[in-house]
């Protein structure tokens, strides 16, 4: 944490200023969305603060999201070792798939790649932001589809949390640099930002010590962003939001020929009006190119050879939304807006290797569309009950789905296929009580519908993890979720919550990929797949029914903190047709317990610390439950220690302990590890 310093500055307030109809007017700028309404208290939140945003060992977003347990993505590893592809996010064990299942947005803005669906996580540096919430459960209409598993809303940091200048710079192992850099400031009435930020290392070898061979080598990375933003009143009550981010995020993944690359720019303005008629009108702008390649070792792991160069993919966001607030009067809170998302993208790819050279070309790609308008009603009836509930209707079009292969020496089709456009209306609804039947108690129930569309990634892209391929599936339909909940949260003091929620979900049309063969031999949408490996399709299974419950507890008591969750999932898969032989198994890696705890002090005079713990029982890496990633404990501790005005020394340690974390076992046996012990020594000035 950082050392300790005077306040920061208010949101920023411009003088008065006097006219005849109007006195005075306080102008104020906050660089936030629309206040939060009654109804969110009948669901599960779970709200991640700036301090801890600031104060993580490793200074990862998706470290600081696992303070919440049941969140997780497809693999264990984080941005610095993990294919960006399988940084997906989940919760509430609807995994099973590589595509996020939760809704994230940053400043109202859809986080989510516009081609493959997962989430690029380099691109939030946590030094940036205000705030998170973690809604657990589906059907957050009011953002749009896709909140299937919950919703993860990012706030970035607004004027009363920013320093005019902040700078840190650390080395760790591995020959590792983190360094970011802010600047702040009154701009007028308003306010601007420009921060960028900046990590590399030699990386760790990803392949346990015992299997390794000549070709691995550590997995590299090289990682930067610069963001601006400006904030601005353009009325009394009137405020304008604008972003831009710009991206570079590249990685090895321990063999040659398994480097990949991440480039993208995005952009949007959103317009806050605070007045009678409370309204928000967003427009944004992604563009993202990626290229990876891919590589298959033989038994020794004495020859690394490429299987595939997906050189190019290029994919453009782009959408809007638009929400009203009328005055209902009494205690109604009435929310009705629309959505419209576009995303268009294909990948280019060299394949089938022969001598080291391809032979083939592949082109896939099309173009997905959703369009809806929502509603949400709260209502407080009294002091001790509110009700709420609301819905949406979108329509949805897939279309320009193609798939053209050729071969290089002559230039002559082998694959040249349009799929036809298919469209689709869904109506989705949730609904919630929040009861305080005693003065410390406040009990919650929920109902929710959600929905999620095929990623262009899921539809028509194939692709290859070490000796086992996947075909895509043009055909798959959109994902549907049914869920209820119900917790109780107990507030003995005002400075502890301990909160406990009990859950079901049914996940019909889930998409996973299925396993339909083993190798050696030749597979439709892959071509050739070795001895050792296995072929799967990506498929609509008949569900993914998830019951569990979760925990959380925090406790303030003067410089202590303490943030604890568990979550525990009994996740199965309902399987028919040729996906019959997964019924009853686990989903994919879908732990049954997660535990998180963080106790942290901070002294008056600027010393901080903070351990945190955190379990993750085994986990299937397949979907036929033939593979286990074994559970394991590990330890993060931080330390920051003021030496002078506005300067500490900061000191962290990843997985202190140096616990294996296995991140994936592939059909050979082959075991690949997520960040091992990294230690960290820094210094920081500012906030």
């Amino acid at each position: 944490m950082p050392a300790a310093l005077p306040p920061p500055p208010p949101a920023i307030v411009a003088e008065p200023v006097a006219s005849d109809a109007q006195p005075y007017v306080d102008i104020v700028v906050t660089g936030r969305g629309l206040a939060r309404v009654a109804g969110d208290a009948a669901y599960d939140v779970v709200t991640i603060d700036r301090t801890r945003l600031t104060s993580t060992a490793s200074g990862r977003l998706e470290d600081v999201l696992r303070d919440v347990a049941g969140f997780q993505q497809f693999r264990r590893s984080d941005s610095r070792s993990a294919h960006p592809t399988s940084q997906g996010a989940t919760l509430r064990g609807l995994g099973g798939n590589a595509s996020s299942r939760a809704l994230i947005v940053l400043d109202g803005v859809p986080q989510i790649d516009p081609f493959g669906g997962w989430a690029t996580f380099t691109a939030f540096d946590p030094a940036r932001l205000g705030e998170i919430r973690v809604t657990r459960g589906g059907g957050s209409g009011i953002y749009g589809p896709g909140a299937l598993a919950g919703t993860i809303e990012i706030d970035s940091a607004g004027p009363d949390q920013l320093r005019p200048a902040t700078a840190s710079v650390a080395y760790g192992s591995r020959d590792s640099i983190d360094a970011d850099a802010a600047l702040s400031g009154n701009a007028g009435a308003g306010f601007a930002t420009i921060s960028a930020s900046y990590q590399r290392g030699d990386g760790f070898t990803p392949i346990i010590a015992r299997q390794r061979g000549p070709i691995d080598q550590p997995a590299a990375y090289r990682q930067g962003s610069v963001t601006a933003r400006a904030v601005f009143p353009v009325a009394a009550e009137t405020e304008l939001q604008a972003n831009m981010l710009l991206i570079r995020d590249e990685r090895n993944r321990g063999i040659a020929g398994t480097e990949n690359a991440t480039t993208g720019a995005d952009a949007s303005l959103r317009l806050i009006g605070r007045g009678r008629w409370g309204f928000e009108a967003l427009t944004y702008l992604q563009i993202r190119k990626f290229n990876s390649g891919f590589a298959s070792a033989n038994a020794n792991r004495t020859i690394a050879t490429q299987t595939l160069d997906q050189f190019n993919v290029p994919a453009t966001g782009a959408g809007g939304r638009i929400e009203l607030r009328p005055p209902l009067g009494g205690n109604l809170e009435l929310r009705i807006g629309a959505d419209a998302r576009y995303t268009e993208g294909e990948t280019d790819e060299y394949f089938t290797y022969v001598a080291g050279t391809p032979t083939r070309q592949r082109e896939a790609g099309g173009r997905t569309t959703t369009a809806g308008a929502f509603a949400d009603l709260s209502w407080p009836v009294d002091d001790k009950l509110i009700l709420t509930g609301g819905g949406r209707i979108d329509r949805w079009w897939i279309s320009d789905g193609r798939l053209r292969e050729r071969t290089l020496a002559t230039g002559a089709f082998v694959t040249n296929t349009d799929y036809a456009d298919r469209s689709g209306t869904e109506t989705t609804a949730r609904g919630g009580i929040a009861w305080q039947p005693a003065r410390h108690w406040h009990a919650r129930a929920a109902a929710y519908l959600g929905w999620r569309l095929p990623t262009l990634n899921e539809l028509y892209r194939p692709f290859r993890a070490g000796t086992d391929a996947t075909a895509a599936n043009p055909a798959l339909r959109p994902e549907r979720l049914k869920g209820i909940d119900a917790g109780i949260d107990w507030t003995p003091f005002p400075n502890t919550k301990l909160s406990g929620t009990v859950f079901h979900n049914v996940l019909d049309h889930a998409i996973g990929n299925i396993t339909l063969g083993a190798g050696p031999g030749t597979f439709p949408g892959v071509g050739f797949v070795g001895a050792g490996g296995v072929y799967r399709q990506r498929g609509n299974l008949q569900a993914i029914r998830s019951n569990g419950a979760e925990f959380d507890a925090r406790v303030t008591d003067g410089e202590w903190r303490l943030a604890a969750s568990y979550a525990y999932v009994d996740a199965r898969v309902r399987g028919d047709g040729f996906s019959a032989a997964l019924d009853g198994l686990r989903p994919a890696q879908t732990p049954r317990h997660q535990v998180s705890a963080t106790i942290g002090r901070e002294e008056l005079w600027g010393l901080s610390t903070s351990a945190t713990l955190r379990y993750v029982s085994g986990q299937y890496e397949d979907d036929q439950n033939s593979r286990v990633d074994k559970r394991a404990t590990t330890l993060d501790l931080a330390a920051s220690i003021p030496i002078g005005h506005n300067l500490a020394i900061q000191a962290r340690a990843e997985n202190v302990t140096g616990t294996l974390v296995m991140a994936t076992i592939s059909s050979d046996g082959t075991i690949e590890r997520a960040t091992p012990r990294t230690l960290w020594l820094g210094i920081r000035f500012g906030g």
